[in-house]
């Protein structure tokens, strides 16, 4: 399968820490792919130098053929980066934020309302479109950043723990939105909290730990490898156990 992200020798330090360690990754196109690891493990660092944000010190990244560092513009065309925290304006309602972004994205007149209709209908924000997004629920307000990010259809969508702090249901919600979006050709990266969330949803997962990618593979495979009844629990465990930093509220956070 053709890649769509792939980082070679990938490395950084802040005030002398070394985040990332010669981070070698391959991200499948069209592809749900998770990135798991204890606080501290890389992360964040990993999707802020594929997402331009962040400087790499060594190695390489691309996205969609295009270097991070000196295609930046060029990588930026190609992605969509939802962060943590629901960027809506809260005193605008949920259509009144869509057609804001849309007209910045340069649509116009019917194109505008178009699209903002079909994100409306694609994430069940009918009911709440004409509602203040003060008044929606955690689960509405993360449907509708989604729905945000996807104003301008980018092959690349960067998701950093889309579903934290959303009750089941609203997380159901969204994973059904993720697949589909894998479905149609999107290449989704995102980062979760939750090893159920990565064995339900992701096609590939990487685990970092230390700032280097210590297991990578279909969810199933990685299993596999640790015994017959192992789970995703068991693999964080195994490939994190030195480590007194491991976030075990990571691992409770699957039960």
């Amino acid at each position: 399968m053709e890649e769509m992200i792939r980082l070679r020798g990938v490395a950084k330090s802040f005030r002398g820490v070394r985040v990332l360690d010669g981070l070698d990754l391959e991200v499948p196109a069209g592809s749900v792919f998770a990135l798991l690891g204890p606080n501290g493990a890389g992360k964040t660092t990993t999707i802020s130098v594929i997402a331009t944000l962040t400087r790499p010190d060594a190695g390489q990244a691309r996205v969609a053929g295009f270097d991070v560092v000196a295609q930046a513009h060029e990588v930026r065309r190609r992605i969509s980066l939802t962060g943590q925290a629901a960027a809506v304006d809260e005193l605008l309602t949920g259509e009144e934020n869509l057609r804001m972004l849309a007209r910045l994205s340069g649509l116009r007149g019917a194109a505008s309302r178009r699209r903002t209709a079909e994100l409306i209908e694609r994430f069940d924000l009918g009911d709440a479109a004409p509602r203040r997004v003060a008044s929606y629920s955690g689960g509405m307000r993360r449907r509708l950043d989604l729905a945000l990010s996807l104003v301008f259809p980018a092959p690349v969508v960067i998701l950093d723990e889309p579903t934290t702090g959303l009750d089941p249901r609203s997380r159901n919600a969204l994973w059904t939105a993720i697949r589909e979006l894998a479905d149609e050709g999107t290449t989704v990266l995102l980062t979760t909290q939750y090893l159920e969330e990565a064995d339900q949803l992701a096609d590939r997962v990487a685990l970092l730990h230390r700032g280097a990618l210590v297991a990578e593979g279909a969810p199933d495979t990685l299993k596999a490898m640790h015994g017959a009844d192992a789970t995703l629990d068991d693999v964080f465990l195994a490939l994190t156990a030195d480590d007194e930093s491991a976030d075990l509220a990571l691992v409770k956070g699957a039960r």
